[in-house]
């Protein structure tokens, strides 16, 4: 299904939040929308892939990864393994890698850009944390809603 923020937005107005942020769109998705499963962590991207390999159907993973563009938290195997396990898609707050991959792949990704630096691997990462990035709140189990013009937040299902 595919789904239209700024449709949204004018149908929704006084249940979403926007997540102003100014997020790169990648993989071939153009839109993606599910239940929101956190993640806390900085540089290292060990739980984004355990998260990843659980089924995610209906889900979306929002990353905290603290803004940082010093290393990347998702790559092409990441993302081929959200893929095989059906989540909907991966909000990043940080970068990526292997980019022009991830453009040929069946996902949506939206993060701040991109780092051919891959990151640490100290299994260090907080699962479930209400997240506050760039002063929007996220809450694990709220729904992300995300297309080329943006990311929206909303405390239920609306599609």
């Amino acid at each position: 299904m595919t789904i239209n923020t700024a449709d949204l937005w004018d149908e929704f107005t006084e249940e979403l939040t926007l997540l102003n942020l100014d997020l790169k769109h990648f993989g071939k998705k153009d839109s993606f929308f599910g239940e929101v499963v956190t993640l806390k962590l900085h540089e290292d991207n060990t739980y984004v892939r355990k998260v990843l390999e659980e089924p995610g159907e209906g889900k979306v993973l929002v990353v905290d990864g603290g803004g940082s563009r010093r290393c990347a938290l998702v790559g092409d195997n990441i993302a081929k393994l959200a893929i095989d396990n059906k989540w909907e898609g991966i909000i990043v707050y940080g970068s990526i890698r292997d980019s022009k991959e991830i453009n040929t792949m069946n996902i949506g990704i939206k993060a701040l850009g991109t780092c051919p630096v891959k990151s640490i691997k100290r299994n260090v990462g907080l699962r479930g944390e209400n997240l506050i990035i760039e002063g929007t709140n996220i809450a694990n189990s709220q729904y992300i809603y995300a297309d080329w013009d943006g990311v929206v937040l909303a405390n239920r299902k609306l599609v």
